[in-house]
């Protein structure tokens, strides 16, 4: 949300209102599967006619609400991951990256992992690398390191494998969309654990700000998918590790149905959608 109210603060200097309007409507449909861009977009356009420096103010008053929200939720969600986990400390396994790199400055489900950490009650977390574009091995890594936290970088292909070891307590992630009946869109395989988490009796919690949750859609069947290069899948840092001229399934999102999730976390509410 906060980048695309800031892309329409940027435009709104630049051009004429008529063409920022259209080039926000690009920027809002960048990412299709993810809610929160056009919600900030469309916060950013509401003052246009009031002039740039209007328009910059709302951006930024997203930001410190989105910093809030996530920090708020985040504090939710751990009180939350204590109720559901008597160990100490807790090993937790994370997907993809939902901390301050992927938000305005704290952070949702790694937000989860800091407030914990601060309190000394995160033992190890395993941060899925979530392929093909790495973003647990290069983002969420890179912040654990940087709180000081214990962790390991996991093949999405072995988690479940954690899960049956007894290696993971709660599996903690964000979400790019959520549905009205509680059915979540984030990053691909990210069903993948929460059916290993199902298997094996283990949390499955969802971290997110309430504009990530899209009461228009009745339920996961009715998000876009963004689909991907193939190249993302069949080369990496280009150069090539298929066939020539394989192609790949790659989509950049996946849809978790609401009977898999533990509780839906956000500012204002924790939600389970599956009693």
């Amino acid at each position: 949300g906060g980048a695309g109210a800031l892309g329409v603060a940027l435009l709104a200097r630049q051009e004429q209102p008529t063409v920022v309007r259209a080039a926000a409507e690009r920027l809002a449909t960048a990412r299709p599967t993810a809610v929160n861009l056009r919600w900030g977009v469309e916060r950013a356009l509401r003052r246009l006619d009031e002039g740039p420096d209007a328009v910059l103010a709302e951006a930024l008053a997203v930001l410190d609400e989105d910093e809030l929200a996530n920090k708020t939720a985040s504090g939710r969600a751990a009180d939350l991951v204590r109720q559901l986990c008597d160990r100490r400390p807790l090993r937790l396994l994370t997907h993809c990256n939902a901390g301050r790199l992927a938000t305005v400055g704290w952070g949702s489900a790694l937000g989860v992992v800091r407030h914990l950490a601060a309190a000394g009650e995160v033992g190890h977390v395993l941060a899925d690398e979530t392929r093909p574009l790495l973003q647990g091995a290069r983002l969420t890594a890179y912040e654990l390191a940087e709180m000081g936290v214990p962790y390991q970088i996991c093949p999405d292909s072995a988690a479940a494998a954690a899960m049956s070891l007894g290696l993971v307590d709660c599996a903690v992630v964000g979400a790019d969309r959520i549905t009205a009946n509680g059915d979540v869109a984030n990053k691909i395989g990210t069903y993948a654990v929460a059916l290993a988490a199902a298997r094996h009796g283990i949390p499955f919690v969802v971290v997110a700000p309430e504009s990530t949750v899209d009461e228009s859609l009745p339920d996961g069947t009715a998000i876009r998918i963004e689909q991907r290069d193939p190249a993302e899948v069949t080369h990496f840092n280009g150069v090539s590790v298929a066939p020539d001229g394989a192609d790949a399934f790659n989509p950049a999102f996946d849809v978790t149905p609401a009977d898999l999730v533990t509780a839906i976390v956000t500012e204002s509410r924790v939600w389970r959608p599956h009693p």
